[in-house]
Parts: structure tokens; sequence; C-alpha cells
């Protein structure tokens, strides 16, 4: 069954225009070359008043927990480490893992 990693970043103002671009262009493929996941999307929360950033829901879909625990002991630790070198101090992350009950 398909499990739904959710990645929710809040992004400082200071740097959010490079953050999206690398995000987009670098992070988001990285992710992707690893073949754990089968697609993604990168949302952004339009009714946040966080006056210190923009928050943003990066979204990856994995075929099975197994996939994705594969890509928790494989490939998280070192891709995390990139984004702390590149922007530590300038964001917030938080982490979810959803398993979808019912939709259409």
């Amino acid at each position: 069954m398909p499990v739904l990693y959710n990645v929710t970043i809040i992004i400082d103002h200071t740097v959010h225009d490079e953050w999206t671009d690398w995000m987009q262009n670098t992070h988001i493929p990285e992710v992707m070359a690893t073949g754990k996941f089968t697609s993604w999307k990168m949302l952004k929360i339009l009714e946040d008043h966080n006056p210190d950033g923009v928050t943003y829901a990066i979204q990856y879909t994995a075929p099975d927990l197994a996939t994705y625990l594969e890509y928790q002991n494989e490939w998280a630790p070192g891709l995390q480490q990139k984004t702390q070198q590149m922007y530590g101090g300038k964001f917030a992350a938080f982490r979810t893992l959803l398993e979808e009950v019912c939709g259409q």
C-alpha cells in the first residue's frame, strides 16, 4: 500500500527564492533519483501567518512502507545533511508519514 512522506518546511524570507530554486532543481531531483518514490508535489501553504518565513509542504509518494524505510536508512541522512549545510539556521522542518485510508 502506498505511503505519503510529507516534509513541512518554514523557510526564512532572506533565502526563500534561492531555496525554492534549489529545491526544484537540485534537492527534489536528488530525492527522486534514489528510486524510492513514484511521485512528488511541492505545495505552498497559503493561509500561513508566520512572520519568520514561508511554509511549504513537500510530499513524496512511496510504493510501500518498506521502500520508504529503505529511503530513510540509505538516503535521508545524507540528503538532510546537505540541506543543513546549505540552509542551516534558515529553516525549520518536520516530517510525517501518512497512509491513505480512503478517498477518490
